[in-house]
């Protein structure tokens, strides 16, 4: 299961564990492996919650990512709780490790309880087709609800892909996943103290893109895919998306621009509008967190009317969720240029990485839209008693003097109105601009994040 291992160093575990840590020589970088539930075994013993300790720990100190291959029953229950303590020191230091390194899981058959828990503190999940996942299996479920449920049904990957969030990707077999791996890592540097390493990319960096205008269609509640705005502007017209299949009405991404890898935020138009809601939220904070932590630039495509209203989304906390997406972008100190293409509405767009959110460079092509609300909604409310006729003038009025994106540049709310033709360009000379930025954080324990 070496990701095209040269050499490696075995680090700890007997022959009667059933955790293998080895640290391999990858596509000439150092990256720690760890095999939980190698051999027939699948039970963890307190030995094994120690070597994972062990391995974590020494990836931490020296600075590399942690990938690890889990299959595993949980804990064993002859080994009584000592089993479960092995895990706690295990679940500490990746805990320490977080932000530091990054974490890969690729789950390759089934895990419960204490290993998938460990699934919940990764920065990315990789889920082979036919593996699961969960804390409780369907005979505690049974006992306790009285549900009778499958090991598909309870934590199947699919199940992860689109409903939980818990998998990033899936993938068809171990070997495709080694392939994921290997990209994953390219777009990453080993640890926080360093920039991800550069691309070589052909692809030149003033090339026009007007085929990105091209793809908005005329009406602007007319939707269309944000896929086709992006692979326009980065390199090769290639983007590894990120928990695509779940809160599709985000999209998060790792692309290159001119050789350099870049995190991409872009509102989907295809999927409930390119609207906020909960899942989008943590889907979004939690991506601009992790390129954050690991110094790769912020690139951000904004069209969305807002966050998705309804009673269900208010009572499930649409504003602590809301409030993620704000936080992460608020804290982000890497370079972050946002650009607006179509609707920018109220507080969507204020935690859509907005001027007043702290963002180095705020783009808009003409066709922007910037206010508080749309023309309509904002005529219902301001002139609910006029006429029909009155009312389609006074949204034609609306439009005209507070919804083109000049207004909002004459505010200092954009930086510059470019051309679509222009977009690739300018994004490759802000981050030339951007390269050497610091940024000297206040001195904290920690922050708060609204969980």
């Amino acid at each position: 299961m070496n990701l095209e291992s040269e050499d490696f160093v075995k680090i700890r575990g007997k022959t009667e564990s059933s955790v293998i840590s080895n640290i391999v020589s990858f596509s000439g970088r150092k990256v720690m492996q760890v095999e939980i539930g190698s051999g027939e075994n699948k039970s963890i013993k307190p030995l094994d919650g120690e070597n994972l300790a062990t391995a974590a720990k020494i990836a931490h100190e020296q600075g590399m990512p942690i990938v690890c291959f889990v299959e595993s029953s949980g804990a064993d229950i002859l080994e009584g709780v000592a089993a479960v303590h092995g895990w706690g020191m295990a679940a500490r230091e990746f805990v320490r490790c977080s932000g530091k390194v990054p974490i890969i899981f690729c789950v390759t058959g089934a895990t419960v309880s204490g290993p998938a828990l460990l699934l919940g503190l990764a920065d990315f999940v990789i889920m082979i087709e036919d593996s699961y996942a969960f804390v409780s299996g369907p005979r505690m479920a049974e006992l306790f609800t009285g549900e009778n449920t499958t090991n598909e049904d309870l934590g199947g990957a699919p199940l992860h892909d689109r409903n939980t969030g818990v998998s990033h990707f899936t993938t068809n077999s171990l070997d495709e996943a080694s392939e994921l791996i290997e990209q994953l890592l390219s777009f990453m540097p080993d640890n926080s103290d360093e920039n991800p390493h550069a691309w070589n990319s052909t692809d030149p960096a003033d090339r026009s893109t007007p085929e990105a205008g091209s793809v908005l269609p005329e009406s602007i509640s007319d939707s269309y895919d944000i896929r086709d705005v992006i692979n326009c502007v980065v390199d090769e017209n290639y983007i590894l998306e990120s928990r695509k299949s779940w809160a599709p009405n985000l999209v998060t991404a790792f692309a290159s621009i001119n050789g350099r890898p870049v995190g991409v935020v872009a509102n989907q138009p295809q999927s409930m509008a390119g609207t906020l809601d909960i899942p989008a939220s943590q889907k979004g904070a939690s991506f601009v967190s992790f390129c954050d932590s690991f110094n790769l630039p912020l690139i951000t495509f904004v069209d969305t009317s807002g966050f998705y209203p309804g009673k269900d989304l208010e009572w499930r906390g649409m504003i602590r969720y809301g409030a993620q997406m704000a936080f992460a972008y608020a804290r982000a100190t890497v370079p972050r240029i946002c650009v607006t293409l179509r609707k920018s509405y109220g507080g969507a767009y204020i935690v859509m990485d907005s001027r007043y959110m702290g963002n180095d460079l705020m783009l808009a092509w003409p066709s922007a839209e910037i206010a508080v609300m749309g023309a309509k909604g904002a005529v219902e409310i301001l002139h609910r008693d006029a006429g029909e006729k009155e009312k389609l003038s006074l949204e034609s009025s609306y439009e005209e003097k507070l919804l083109n994106p000049f207004v909002a540049a004459d505010r200092g709310s954009v930086d510059r109105v470019i051309e679509p033709s222009e977009t690739r360009s300018e994004i490759v000379a802000a981050l030339d601009l951007l390269l050497n930025k610091r940024e000297r954080l206040p001195k904290r324990k920690h922050d708060n994040i609204p969980l």
